[in-house]
């Protein structure tokens, strides 16, 4: 699957005129708990041509979002909106820099934003992040009111990495 992905990546660059700069999975494969129905939650974080930057246009998209073929939930933030959300400590961005599961890194660019996580990283916001996350999956009952073993996951999840962050 990860070469498909990758053939997936590339056509992207070429139908959405940006270049991949990394692109990982995320979600439960990425966390080792996929079930069957799991799809890939592919993120990535692409730049534009030139061109793209000097146009006064500022309603250009700097987002790529599609459910594509082959259950590929695909997510792309332009580069400066990542490094706008990477300044204000964005944890899922910091989850796809640590993914165990990468499809495609340029090397320096990856290392470079590895290096900035210390930088950047503020543990409030981080912790009110994973407790928003484990009370939103909580929230999401089925109709008898009881809760999907991988809404308890996600739950526990966020629980978890709270509480890492006061160890």
């Amino acid at each position: 699957m990860h070469d498909k992905i990758v053939g997936v990546l590339h056509e992207l660059e070429r139908q959405q005129d940006f270049k991949v700069l990394f692109a990982a999975e995320s979600g439960s494969r990425a966390w080792g708990f996929a079930s069957p129905d799991s799809d890939y939650d592919v993120r990535m974080i692409y730049v534009k041509p030139e061109a793209w930057y000097w146009s006064l246009d500022a309603r250009q998209p700097d987002t790529f979002n599609a459910m594509l073929p082959g259950e590929l939930d695909v997510s792309a933030w332009e580069l400066r909106k990542t490094l706008r959300l990477f300044a204000g400590c964005n944890p899922s961005l910091n989850e796809w820099l640590g993914s165990p599961i990468i499809y495609y890194a340029d090397p320096k660019f990856a290392d470079e934003m590895r290096s900035l996580i210390p930088v950047y990283f503020n543990p409030v916001r981080t912790v009110h992040h994973y407790l928003a996350l484990s009370a939103k999956a909580l929230e999401d009952r089925q109709q008898d009111g009881t809760i999907a073993v991988k809404k308890l996951f996600y739950a526990l999840r966020g629980l978890l990495a709270a509480m890492m962050l006061f160890e």
